[in-house]
């Protein structure tokens, strides 16, 4: 009897096979290489920088670990987390706004102290595609204008009060995610191009309008004189050379002595000469590019293109409105990280604390990441799944 379960029991190779075969293939080479690539990136720009280097390589595999949890876990048990998480999220935002409770540090109120530092904004870059995806599953073939009015209230809320911390980057970033959900669920072009006109007349106004109300004394509206200040050094970095400007300055002599090749690993000056302001964070894709220059760049933007692709594959493939409208939104997400990171440190935004996946240095976000990822996996899974 004992020898008829030994042989019923499965093989660890078989178990393996179980666990780890529904994975998406292309998905976790690109997860791979990008992984490479920030570590490779990350020894160079921060092996002299204390223990950088080895807390990045922890981040990432405490990631790892996530994003194998996650991809675990059935979109519909996601489905059934997403109002729980939202409400969980938004109930910490407005407990780090209070008074003497949140942590401050540099005079923005972000982390809640609570036996360990955490960023309760970080839970609405994921929690705030979910809960979107999950109310729009829920009207499905029966959406009208105010499903989408709803919809605005449940993301702006979390947004005002990032905005108010001050954070205008991670706000950036929890916008990003709900309005690509609105936008992949049917929200109407008569709607997306006077916002996306209005915007660029806005920005022509603000470039050609500089000298004027960058001046001394000019008041912006419905902005504080830091991010006024952002803005004006953007258009004009040396009026605040040694100030913000410093940042995008040293950032752009960086990239650009880079080359097509690259001064060669760890031989950047820029870099080891601590020019670079916070180069294991933000400003690390300065630090890389001027190491492999214009080739080590398009790698990772390939790869980074590789990723969003496989992901809107994945996205398309899905069997319901929940899955595509998270999967696309998840997907995109990552597409925001890179593009404002890189364009911040390219001078064509203005500078926001905003990561660029995988290569920066940040626990919190690193963890994101692989929840994130975690969740495309659990959607190509459940499909592949449903396939068999």
């Amino acid at each position: 009897m004992n020898r008829n379960t030994a042989f019923d029991q499965p093989s660890r190779w078989t178990w393996v096979r179980r666990v780890f075969g529904d994975f998406d293939l292309p998905l976790l080479i690109a997860v791979l290489l990008l992984a490479t690539i920030g570590l490779l990136a990350m020894y160079s720009a921060g092996y002299d920088h204390g223990t950088r280097f080895v807390d990045h390589g922890r981040n990432m595999l405490l990631a790892l670990l996530v994003l194998f949890l996650a991809s675990q876990v059935s979109p519909q048990k996601l489905q059934q987390l997403a109002v729980p998480l939202y409400l969980f999220g938004l109930a910490l935002l407005i407990v780090t706004a209070l008074p003497g409770i949140g942590v401050t540090k540099k005079g923005a109120t972000r982390w809640l102290n609570v036996g360990v530092v955490i960023q309760p904004s970080e839970i609405l870059k994921i929690a705030m595609p979910l809960i979107l995806a999950w109310w729009f599953q829920k009207r499905e073939g029966q959406l009208r204008a105010s499903d989408f009015v709803l919809a605005g209230v449940i993301l702006l809320l979390p947004v005002a009060l990032v905005v108010k911390q001050p954070d205008l980057g991670t706000a950036l970033l929890i916008l990003a995610s709900g309005l690509y959900v609105m936008f992949f669920a049917g929200l109407s072009w008569k709607l997306v191009v006077p916002v996306l006109v209005t915007g660029a007349i806005a920005i022509a106004a603000v470039v050609l309008t500089a000298d004027r109300i960058c001046e001394p004394g000019v008041k912006w509206p419905l902005m504080r004189d830091y991010q006024q200040h952002r803005v004006c050094t953007l258009l004009d970095p040396t009026t605040d050379p040694l100030g913000k400007g410093f940042h995008i300055i040293q950032g752009m002599i960086a990239i650009g002595s880079g080359g097509l090749s690259g001064k060669g690993f760890m031989q950047g000056t820029q870099t080891h000469l601590e020019f670079i302001p916070e180069r294991t964070t933000d400003f690390i894709f300065a630090a890389f590019s001027e190491e492999f220059g214009l080739a080590g760049v398009l790698l990772l933007i390939s790869s980074f293109i590789f990723l969003i692709f496989r992901g809107l594959m994945i996205a398309a493939e899905a069997p319901t409105v929940f899955t595509r409208l998270l999967a696309g939104a998840v997907t995109l997400s990552f597409f925001t990280y890179a593009f404002v990171n890189m364009g911040m440190v390219s001078g064509i935004l203005p500078v926001v604390g905003v990561p660029l996946p995988f290569i920066s240095y940040g626990g919190t976000a690193m963890v994101t990441l692989g929840l994130g990822l975690g969740i495309l996996m659990s959607v190509a899974r459940s499909r592949r799944l449903m396939q068999s």
